[in-house]
């Protein structure tokens, strides 16, 4: 029978747009929002940050997508001036000064003014105004431009149609040779008759009559379709074409987390996600983040800045299941600067995830030029005893050391630390090192099951490995070298596959990659986040508060209970441990762990779960003083305040319940159920 396997990891990243907001119409944008949209970039923005911008709700958040817009296209960003916004506003002034005249509405909306503020000045201007047997015409050369397929040169041609109105855009398949000539009798649909008459008027009129693209070959002597293709899809295109729109799509998932100076810095970046078992079978995310640029600042002689990281880890609900923080300083010296100041910076962190599918976010902040990178994935964590394979991992470099063992740190198995690429960018010098994992395995797999590695170049194998299992362990660890030396230059395929003992395929796994014809490639330096020993109470506390979110308050209160228990002293640990024990309604189990925290500690932020539990058992005024000491040690709380009201109630005390919840309303007037409360007490105490 044909086993059914999982994949461990599917560390896609998320395509497309945010599902964020519903698209505004552009008539319901403020004015200035909509002259900015329909009429100063109508031209140049691309249909995804169009699609952004439509999603904004605020004029905030559309300030800051312009800002973060001219960025994008800032061709020199050291300077403080933004010479492609200048250049932009002066072609269309120049549109509007001399393709405009008589026209109310602004030469920037005439064929001529759309194709000068999307291209520019052309290399050459032909003009043929007052040929007797040709409508005013005028041809525009441009050669050099990259983006959106342009060809090397083509022209752009304008012509008067019937000799009246504006010059309007030619298309040599709409319009056709045909239209050029006032006194054409012909067949309108001879192109052959009418280009050999504009041929005998002026030759460079009648190629471009045809084609608009040099040299093109014109099949059947048909108008050119690729001319067509070239004004209605590829200059248009080549105005947004070269700028990468993640930057809105960015702009659009995080306004809402990162601040106002950081909208408009969005960096590329490039991202490896992988998921791998510990010996314990618990599954941890690895993951890396290489930021396309680093900027540090000098102070002293010291070169420092400082990385924010956070991480969200949502169900398929968007549900918050886990959710963490990482602050990471940078300092160097000037013997240590110049070593990594032209390779890139390669984040490295790793966290347990209990079962399920989820997404994962993860933000990185540079504190120092205010730049925001981000990678997101969707992650499949399937049970622990489920047949999985995972994604295989491509490491350029290991590094052994038996200190290894035994601690949580990325992309680390055993005593290998693989070093891995986000790109996986090889050159011939690198040996390959191949990571993958087996879980999961059946005892017949493990009797006469084998694991294959195989190498290929365009569908030919180019380099192999078979190897038994051997009744082997959990998880099975694939780790096979393959040195590259004789490997030409060309994009290759790495799979591993899993076969039966009848040599049937049960499950498979590939990773592509590339050998670059350089002889070395930059590589980056690696920065991790100190994690503490697999075997820490953390590791147990993380995993307990992951159950916890995700609403099984079994394994959660099993899981805190064993870290709280192994660290008593972890006023962290405490909290948690509380947390677990009042969703299971266990009110006494929760006195047993604050009190001593709070009565021989001071630690005060056991003061609410104190007072939830006294509240919960009944003990309304014992409840009362905990929490006003929380309050006097924490500040306002809005929760704790109503609690306050309510434990007042039962004591029959009104008017402390009447003081408690007008300073809650005092904070957050909408709380409309609050609000009834506050006036039927009122009116108990006027009676």
């Amino acid at each position: 029978m044909r086993l059914k396997a999982i994949i461990l990891l599917c560390g896609v990243l998320l395509a497309g747009l945010p599902a964020v907001g519903q698209k505004a119409a552009i008539k319901d944008l403020p004015q200035r929002f909509r002259v900015w949209l329909e009429e100063e970039v109508v031209y140049i923005i691309g249909p995804k940050e169009k699609a952004v911008f439509l999603q904004l709700s605020t004029d905030r958040e559309r300030d800051m997508f312009i800002e973060a817009f001219w960025k994008a296209r800032d061709t020199d960003p050291g300077t403080p001036q933004n010479e492609f916004k200048d250049e932009h506003s002066r072609r269309i002034e120049y549109a509007n000064l001399w393709f405009g005249r008589g026209r109310k509405a602004g030469g920037w909306r005439s064929d001529m003014g759309r194709i000068y503020v999307t291209l520019g000045e052309p290399k050459t201007i032909e003009k043929y105004e007052n040929q007797s047997n040709v409508y005013p015409l005028i041809i525009w050369f441009y050669s050099g431009i990259t983006g959106a397929g342009l060809p090397s040169s083509f022209n752009v041609v304008f012509f008067k149609k019937d000799n009246a109105g504006d010059y309007i855009l030619y298309s040599p398949v709409r319009d056709g040779p045909q239209k050029l000539l006032p006194f054409y009798n012909g067949d309108m649909t001879d192109y052959l008759h009418a280009f050999r008459e504009l041929s005998e008027i002026e030759p460079l009129i009648a190629e471009v009559s045809m084609s608009l693209i040099p040299g093109e070959y014109i099949m059947g002597m048909n108008p050119s379709q690729s001319s067509d293709i070239l004004i209605s899809q590829k200059i248009p295109k080549s105005a947004y074409d070269k700028v990468k729109a993640a930057y809105a799509e960015k702009l659009l998932r995080y306004k809402d987390i990162i601040e106002v100076e950081y909208t408009a810095n969005y960096i590329e970046s490039d991202a490896l996600v992988q998921v791998y078992r510990d010996n314990a079978g618990r599954a941890f995310v690895h993951y890396l983040i290489e930021p396309s640029k680093l900027s540090i600042e000098r102070f002293e002689g010291i070169y420092r800045t400082t990385f924010n990281v956070n991480g969200i880890v949502s169900d398929a609900q968007g549900k918050t299941v886990y959710q963490f923080d990482r602050v990471i300083p940078v300092e160097l010296n000037a013997d240590q600067f110049p070593r990594i100041k032209d390779r890139l910076v390669s984040f490295q962190d790793a966290f347990p995830l209990i079962e399920g599918d989820y997404k994962l976010s993860v933000l990185w902040k540079n504190t120092v030029s205010k730049e925001f990178t981000s990678v997101e994935a969707t992650l499949k964590i399937p049970p622990a005893r489920s047949l999985t394979m995972s994604t295989p991992i491509l490491a350029n470099r290991i590094v052994q050391n038996p200190v290894f063992v035994g601690q949580v740190k990325p992309f680390t198995v055993g005593e290998t630390q693989l070093v891995p690429s986000p790109r996986n960018d090889f050159v011939a010098n690198d040996t390959l090192t191949l990571y993958c994992e087996l879980g999961g395995l059946t005892d017949e797999l493990k009797r006469s099951g084998s694991v294959s590695v195989t190498i290929t170049r365009d569908d030919q194998v180019v380099a192999s490995t078979v190897k038994a299992l051997g009744n082997a362990g959990a998880p099975f660890r694939i780790l096979e070298e393959f040195p590259l030396a004789n490997f030409p230059p060309a994009y290759y395929l790495a799979s591993v596959a899993l076969v039966d003992g009848a040599k049937a395929e049960v499950v498979s796994s590939k990773a592509a990659f590339f050998i670059s014809p350089s002889q070395a490639l930059p590589r980056s330096w690696i920065l991790y986040f100190p994690l503490p020993p697999a075997g820490a109470p953390y590791f147990s506390n993380v995993l307990g508060m992951q159950y916890l979110q995700a609403g099984d308050t079994g394994k959660a209160r099993t899981l805190l209970e064993e870290a709280f228990r192994r660290s008593p002293d972890s006023v962290a640990f405490g909290l948690d441990f509380c947390r677990a024990l009042f969703a299971v309604k266990d009110y006494e189990g929760v006195r047993n762990v604050a009190t001593p925290f709070y009565r021989d500690k001071q630690k005060f932020e056991f003061g609410q779960f104190l007072g939830e539990s006294s509240q919960a058992l009944g003990r309304h005024a014992e409840a009362i003083g905990f929490y006003k000491d929380y309050l006097t040690s924490f500040g306002t709380n809005l929760n704790v305040l109503n609690s306050i009201g309510e434990c007042y109630v039962k004591t029959g005390d009104l008017r402390g319940a009447l003081t408690a919840w007008k300073k809650s309303l005092e904070l957050n007037p909408a709380q409309a159920e609050l609000k009834k409360k506050v006036a039927e007490l009122e009116g108990k105490i006027k009676e």
